[in-house]
């Protein structure tokens, strides 16, 4: 049997008071372990201070997380956030970087909300902050006084895009998504393709065009309860696979 692959996840910097944390969701190691078949491993928010070049030569996948921090707009030119907002300059320091590498690598990426977001600020893209405040734009946030069944159930479909690689995974055009997010697309960045976009026009899905290796994001959350849905399943699958076709060339 061949080992698992090795799958990073880059840590959220939060502080419990008083101490900070590095922190990673269990539901995105589990979604790792059970739906990807890989083995989870934890990347402190540590930013350059890390070999983070070493880090990539010993890891076969890279699954970006969301979390409740917003991607500090002065990195795509934004407005100032407002105050109060939560924000988490150790994980930025660490994604951005990380991203530019494993896109370099071909290290496998699979991005999910906070992470789709940072994916596309890296390739040159920009986010509306709060999409709700947005005309034309219906709001995407869950209500954090719902269980969380209510918080992450299906909130409203997207249409996945004709020859896309989510249209072929999920079998079907259009498909029930969870929807736990303030931040959006913006601008979308250069090189990549749309997946998917909501019933009032946002892109909650794109692919890095010439990416070498396969890199994936999404603005919502099917890493939560994935062997319960079959389209997760298979977003997690297909990542698990390429980073265990990763894992054997890097074994050699």
């Amino acid at each position: 049997m061949s080992a698992k692959p090795i799958i990073g996840l880059p840590a959220d910097r939060r502080v419990l008071d008083p101490h900070p944390f590095h922190l990673v969701g269990e539901k995105y190691i589990t979604a790792i372990y059970d739906g990807a078949d890989g083995m989870p491993f934890v990347i402190p928010a540590l930013g350059k201070r890390m070999d983070l070049a070493r880090i990539l030569a010993n890891i076969d996948g890279l699954l970006l997380t969301g979390s409740p921090s917003n991607v500090e707009p002065h990195h795509y030119g934004g407005e100032p956030s407002k105050p109060g907002t939560m924000h988490d300059a150790e994980r930025d320091a660490t994604t951005f970087p990380l991203i530019e590498m494993a896109l370099a690598e071909g290290v496998p990426i699979l991005a999910v909300c906070r992470g789709f977001q940072e994916l596309n600020v890296v390739l040159g893209g920009s986010l509306h902050q709060e999409v709700h405040n947005v005309p034309g734009y219906h709001n995407h946030k869950e209500n954090p006084a719902d269980p969380l069944d209510v918080q992450y159930g299906p909130s409203h479909e997207v249409t996945l895009v004709e020859g896309g690689l989510l249209r072929a995974l999920a079998g079907a055009e259009r498909v029930a998504v969870n929807s736990l997010h303030a931040q959006g697309i913006k601008r979308l960045a250069n090189g990549v393709s749309i997946e998917a976009v909501a019933d009032d026009g946002l892109i909650e899905g794109f692919r890095v065009d010439d990416a070498k290796g396969f890199t994936l994001a999404v603005q919502w959350h099917p890493e939560w309860r994935v062997i319960e849905n079959e389209f997760s399943k298979s977003i997690f699958k297909a990542f698990g696979d390429a980073c265990s076709e990763r894992a054997g060339r890097r074994q050699v």
